[in-house]
């Protein structure tokens, strides 16, 4: 190396941090815009547009899935895609459960049980972003699937009353479930955040 030519620091390679403007971040306010479009096709009469309902629901959840892969395959993880992600999941589901209670096709009950635990977990983790970041468990992936499962059925036209209250009811134990362990490792970091052993 010539004298007096700097060395190269550690890291000064890395890519850039990635922009709001890409393809996950696009695919997330997709979704969301989706949600007023499903709400409006669900309220129409008709088996048409019942199936209308459906289909972009099951496109809109569809992109859940994709736009996270995306993110982590490209490195177009961003803080605003941290935040509107879970904004968009709850945006649609929520927005779907309601719309069903409204129609009196689930109870009132059920939505209220799994709305509160979604905006309380989504907000409690927003505030503890700052301090620790509790990671995503196999038990939530499986409680998003079996909502995404369950309002897809209640959806779909049809003699599906069993099974339909069957996967509802498999939704709302898991989703109360990961809601309560959730809360369970968010005190034990809060307690071993304050312990004097981590001061």
């Amino acid at each position: 190396m010539i004298a007096g030519t700097p060395e190269p620091v550690a890291g000064s390679h890395d890519p850039p941090p990635a922009g709001v403007w890409n393809i996950a971040n696009a695919l997330t306010l997709l979704r969301i815009a989706l949600v007023p479009v499903f709400v409006w096709l669900l309220f129409l009469d008709g088996t048409g547009w019942r199936l209308a309902a459906f289909a972009v629901f099951a496109a809109a959840s569809i992109t859940d899935k994709i736009d996270g892969d995306i993110a982590r395959a490209r490195g177009l993880v961003t803080d605003f895609g941290k935040i509107a992600d879970p904004i968009a999941d709850k945006a649609l589901t929520g927005a779907a459960l309601i719309s069903l209670s409204l129609m009196g096709e689930l109870w009132w009950w059920v939505t209220a049980a799994i709305v509160i635990r979604e905006v309380g977990i989504t907000v409690m983790r927003f505030v503890l972003i700052r301090r620790s970041v509790i990671p995503a468990s196999k038990g939530g992936k499986l409680k998003t699937m079996l909502q995404v499962i369950a309002i897809g059925l209640y959806l779909l036209p049809g003699p599906l009353d069993y099974l339909r209250w069957a996967a509802m009811a498999a939704a709302l134990i898991v989703t109360v479930g990961t809601g309560i362990d959730y809360v369970v490792q968010a005190w034990k970091q809060r307690g071993a955040a304050e312990s004097p052993e981590a001061a």
